[in-house]
Parts: structure tokens; sequence; C-alpha cells
């Protein structure tokens, strides 16, 4: 059995549900909606902001594993260590955040990724502690042994962005799947007042909200995980008026798609509209 099967088993694992649903729970609620929650997101970047940081924190680690092998000079070994360290607190706290707002099966694969991390943190920060105590030996043993369950980490943390999607955008832009020009959605008049609802338009499926003759028209896959955003809450954003995803809720400025509040960081596709003589709602994809 290959690495890929055992991560796709851990996937349906329910063994670890309960701590899972409770540390899920917790972060939530300690880091509620707001500001610290967006920048832990990634929002004001439009990209998650935890694997640039890993990389970081990886990198360090890994430089300084190799210099010791090289037999490079101790200060600078310990000084990746340190900065690996240091490193991994922010990218715990953004993983953790990303993390409480994934479905089940990810969140399973990324708890076991938590506890790998963790025990790198644990053996690096051992390491580091050894090395300033004069244990230059013990010092490197345990850095090895810190690296390989970086690579474990690593590993899930591959699996939960290249398999299981986790942080990638759910809504990419639909311009290439809608031919050039103005396409009839459906008569305006068959549209509610003030409530969104779900239309087709071919391959893709449309948030609508009709308020008056002015029609909002976004596409209904939220980027986070592709929620149905005509499900969602209308609410409004100091002084904007935006739609909630009913999921995990992502909030999206009504006008032109733009993220409000994460975990989303990429916008919802925006179309034109224009309502012809006879009545009927013609959209497309948004310049």
């Amino acid at each position: 059995m290959g690495p890929v099967d055992l991560a796709d088993r851990l996937e349906k694992s329910r063994a670890l549900d309960g701590p899972i649903r409770v540390l899920a729970r917790t972060v939530r609620e300690k880091v509620g909606p707001g500001r610290v929650r967006d920048l832990l997101h990634g929002v004001p970047t439009g990209k998650p902001v935890h694997p640039p940081l890993a990389t970081v924190t990886l990198g360090c680690w890994l430089s300084a594993t190799v210099l010791d092998a090289a037999g490079a000079d101790p200060r600078a070994v310990r000084l990746l260590l340190g900065a690996g360290v240091a490193g991994a607190l922010p990218t715990a706290a953004a993983g953790l955040t990303d993390w409480s707002s994934l479905h089940r099966e990810q969140q399973r694969v990324g708890f076991v990724h938590l506890l790998a991390n963790a025990g790198a943190l644990t053996l690096f920060s051992a390491s580091l502690l050894a090395r300033l105590s004069g244990y230059e030996r013990g010092g490197r043993v345990l850095s090895w042994l810190g690296l390989g369950a970086a690579g474990v980490g690593g590993y899930l943390g591959g699996h939960l962005a290249y398999r299981q999607a986790a942080g990638a955008n759910h809504a990419p832009q639909v311009a290439h799947l809608v031919p050039l020009g103005w396409h009839d959605l459906c008569p305006l008049k068959d549209l509610p007042q003030g409530r969104p609802v779900a239309r087709r338009l071919g391959y893709i499926q449309l948030f609508v909200l009709r308020a008056g003759e002015s029609v909002t028209v976004l596409a209904d896959r939220c980027p986070h995980l592709a929620g149905p955003l005509h499900q969602g809450r209308l609410v409004v954003e100091n002084g904007e008026a935006c739609v909630v995803c009913p999921w995990h809720g992502s909030t999206f400025r009504l006008a032109d798609g733009t993220v409000k509040h994460g975990p989303a960081t990429a916008p919802a596709p925006t179309f034109e509209t224009r309502v012809t003589r006879d009545g009927t709602l013609q959209v497309r994809p948004g310049s």
C-alpha cells in the first residue's frame, strides 16, 4: 500500500472525528469573524498565507539540516533553526484557521498533518536547545528526526492542497466557458424581487438577484469550497450589499464579487447584465 492509499484511507477514517470536532469548534470560537481571521486566511493578499509561510519555515529547517551534513558553521545552523521555530507560530495560526473551515474529509488529513508538524516543531526546538547547551551531536540527531516528521507533514499538506483542493479557487474565471457576446438567461418577470435564485447558463450555475429593474449576477459556486451562494444570506457590510456563503461564511460584495470576509480569498466571478425590450435578461462575463 502506497502513501496515496494511506492518505485516501485517512480521509475516510472516523477515528479522530471527536478531537477534530472539538478543536475546529474551539478555533472558530477563539478566532471569530473579523480582521484577524481575514488576515490569517489571506484575504488582504488574495491568496492563502499558510502555504508560503510553511515554505519559509520548512526551508529554514531543511537548510539547517543540509548545513549540518556539510559541516558548516554551527552558528549558521542555530540561526536557521531559530528562524524556523519562530516562523512555525504564525504558520500554525494561519493553518489552523484555514483548517477549521474545511470539510470533514479534509480536516481528517489536516489533523494528522498538524500532528506531524507539531512533532517536527518539537524536535527542531529540542535540537536548538541541545545545541545551545553544547550537545551538537544530539542536536543533529534531533534535526534529522524533525526533518522526517516535517516530511510526513509536508506530504499530507500536498495531499490536502492538490488531491483534496483545500485552498484552491473553486470558482475560477468562467469567460472561457461562455461564448463571446450577450446570452439570454430568463425573462425578467420570472425573477423574484429581493431573493437570490439559481439559474443555469450552459454549464454554469449562476447566482441571480433582482432589485427592481436591476439584476446582479455572480457565479453561484463559492470560491472557497463551491458552496451555493444563492442559498446564502444577504447582508450589508459598511454600507455595501453582500452575500454570505451558507457553508463557511465567506462574504462577497454584490457590486463586483470582491471578498469582504474569508475563508475565501478569491473573488466571485461577476456577469454584466442588461434587459432587452421584450423583458429578457441577458448576461455576459464581466471584464
